[in-house]
Parts: structure tokens; C-alpha cells; sequence
């Protein structure tokens, strides 16, 4: 982008460590002579570093349908402002292809077959010098082959105007085109040109037998930039614009094929939409009376079960009770009756005692009679 447009963009170089697909927008306001250009280039940065690429083209797509949704509801207000609104919708993706030689990853024909619906694709093979001329020549044949059988449509040059069909015709036979860039000024011959330098060469960007980058450059921003403004409006976003239309039940005609009214439309939605909304409160009121009537019969049941419980543990209490009162009353009974028995014994021993003195003293006043 540095060399395409002869300017340093700032921006921080990306790794490849991404743990998915995200989109990084800037926008630069370039100058040359007295021609201005407001310059919004997203770079997909992660895409294709993942090991499952299966959703690698949704960020992408999400991003191109939200500039999309932006303009609509622009469009869409009562008071618009077009003249003055910042066009972030994206005109041209220029598609970079791996210089394999072969033939294209099943990730890029998935990922542009999803977007030539979207935008206007532009295939190019990045480091082109990395292979020989004879082995570019069939790669790009190859490539044009798989993305006709896959049905992918990229970006064609337009032929119907007189002053650029021809020029035009000739680039439509050079896609994809074949690009190298280098930001590192050589001196060749007696000029400065933008070249990469290599131990056996050079090669030279702005070199038309080299590569295919000043091809790159006049189709994209010298003839075709309007027309590349112009099908992303009238044909990517039209297509946008009226699914989404029909999305919301906006058509052009009735079943019998009279104009469809706009407010008869717009009536009609909304009537749609209170009876979808009246249906969601009745749906929702009665789940709410349902989920009252569940949460009482849990505390109907809890408070049974507490109730139980209750009179299990008193019953439990009552039965102790009765058991120690029991209890209680035996041990009474026995010391009762061991108190009887001791006075019973004590009264016992008293009258033996009493005995035992009174013959004693008989015996003795029988020794003093004796005597």
C-alpha cells in the first residue's frame, strides 16, 4: 500500500499469533497537487493463521455488512446528511494470493466465493518474483480456471464506456495481476526507481516486464476508482440494501402485483409487531403465574415437610421425656425402698444393742449375789 500510493502509512506491523481474525481500519487524508483523497484501508490482520480456518472469512463479511447497516440507517433517517457522511462502505479488496505456483487454498476460494457478493475483489499474486515468468503464466491461467469452475466472481474492468474499454479489455486478460512492492529507492541508470536488490539482480517495481504493479495502479486509482464507487453502490449495496427491506417486509409490489404503500406497510409491521409483542407479554405472564404457582407449591411442601419434622422431634422430646420421668420414678422407688431397709436395719440393730445390755446387767447382779 506504502508503494501504491507513494506515501509512509503509519501503523504498527501485526503477528502472526492472532488467536482469530480481526479488522484494523485506518483513514488518511492524501494530497497530490490539488487533488485530495480520503483513504480507508483495512487490513485483515490474523486471516489465515489459525490452524481451523473455518470461520476465518465471518469477521470480514460482519465488518463489510456493518458499513453497509452505517449507510442504510443514514439513508434511513428523516433528515440525511449524504453529502457530508464519511463513506466507510468498502469499494475494492484487493485479494493477495500466495505465489505457490499451483493452484489456490481452499481458504481462498471459500472466503472470496462468500465476498464477490459483497465487494468488488481483486485478485492479486503477492511476491511474484518468487517464481519464474513460465511458472506465473500458468499460475495464473490456473487460478482464473478454479475461481470460474468455484463460480467466484471478481471485479471485471468495464468495457461499455468508449474511452476506457479498450485499455480496460487488455487488463481483464492480465488478472490476476502479478505485484511486487518495495518502498527502497535504487539508483538504475541514471534514475531513481523503487526496486527490491537481490544477489542476482534487480527487480524492478515500476517495470511493466517485471511485474503487473503499474497495471495495478492505473486500473485501480487512475480509470476505475468511480467505477468501483459506483458497483459498490449500485450493486453490492442494492443487494444489501433490499434483503434487508425484504427482511423487515418491505416490498415493491403486493401478491397482485399493485404498488405497495408505505404507510399500508408501515401499519401493517407494526400492527404485526404489537400483536408479536402482546403475544410475548401473554407468553411471559404466563410463564410468570406458572413460576408463582410452582414456587408455592415448593414452599407448601418445604413447609409440610417442616411441619413433619417438627412433630417427629417432639414427639422424639415427648418420648425422652417419659423415659427419664420413668426412669426418674424408678430410681426414686429404690432409694425409697434402700431408706426403708436402712431404717429397718438401723432399728434392728438398736434393739439387739439394747438386748445385749440389759443381760449384761443380769449377769452381773447374778456375779454379786453369788459372791
Amino acid at each position: 500500500m506504502d508503494t501504491l500510493f507513494n506515501t509512509k502509512f503509519e501503523g504498527e506491523p501485526a503477528t502472526h499469533t492472532q488467536p482469530g481474525v480481526q479488522l484494523r481500519s485506518n483513514t488518511y487524508d492524501l494530497q497530490e497537487s490539488n487533488v485530495g483523497l480520503k483513504l480507508t484501508i483495512v487490513s485483515t490482520v490474523g486471516f489465515g493463521d489459525q490452524i481451523n480456518k473455518e470461520d476465518s472469512y465471518k469477521p470480514i463479511v460482519e465488518f463489510i455488512d456493518a458499513q453497509f447497516e452505517a449507510y442504510l440507517q443514514e439513508e434511513l433517517k428523516i433528515r440525511r446528511v449524504l453529502h457530508t457522511y464519511h463513506d466507510s462502505r468498502i469499494h475494492a479488496c484487493l485479494y493477495f494470493i500466495a505465489p505457490t505456483g499451483h493452484s489456490l487454498k481452499s481458504l481462498d476460494l471459500v472466503t472470496m466465493k462468500k465476498l464477490d457478493s459483497k465487494v468488488n475483489i481483486i485478485p492479486i499474486i503477492a511476491k511474484s518474483d518468487a517464481i519464474s515468468k513460465s511458472e506465473l503464466t500458468k499460475f495464473k491461467i490456473k487460478i482464473t480456471s478454479e475461481l470460474v469452475s468455484n463460480g467466484v466472481q471478481i471485479y471485471q474492468f468495464p468495457t461499455d464506456d468508449e474511452s476506457v474499454a479498450e485499455i480496460n479489455g487488455t487488463m481483464n486478460a492480465h488478472l490476476p495481476f502479478a505485484v511486487i512492492g518495495s518502498t527502497e529507492e535504487l539508483k538504475i541508470g541514471n534514475k531513481m526507481m523503487k526496486a527490491r536488490q537481490y544477489p542476482w539482480g534487480t527487480v524492478q517495481v515500476e517495470n511493466e516486464a517485471h511485474c503487473d504493479f503499474v497495471k495495478l495502479r492505473e486500473m485501480l486509482i487512475r480509470v476505475n476508482m468511480e467505477d468501483l464507487r459506483e458497483q459498490t453502490h449500485t450493486r453490492h449495496y442494492e443487494l444489501y440494501r433490499r434483503c434487508k427491506l425484504e427482511e423487515m417486509g418491505f416490498k415493491d409490489t403486493d401478491p397482485d402485483s399493485k404498488p405497495f404503500s408505505l404507510q399500508e406497510t408501515y401499519e401493517a409491521k407494526r400492527n404485526e409487531f404489537l400483536g408479536e409483542l402482546q403475544k410475548k407479554e401473554e407468553e411471559m405472564r404466563q410463564m410468570f403465574v406458572q413460576r408463582v404457582k410452582e414456587k408455592e407449591a415448593e414452599l407448601k411442601e418445604a413447609e409440610k415437610e417442616l411441619h413433619e419434622k417438627f412433630d417427629r422431634l417432639k414427639k422424639l422430646h415427648q418420648d425422652e421425656k417419659k423415659k427419664l420421668e420413668d426412669k426418674k420414678k424408678s430410681l426414686d422407688d429404690e432409694v425409697n425402698a434402700f431408706k426403708q431397709r436402712k431404717t429397718a436395719a438401723e432399728l434392728l440393730q438398736s434393739q439387739g444393742s439394747q438386748a445385749g445390755g440389759s443381760q449384761t446387767l443380769k449377769r452381773d447382779k447374778e456375779k454379786k449375789n453369788f459372791f
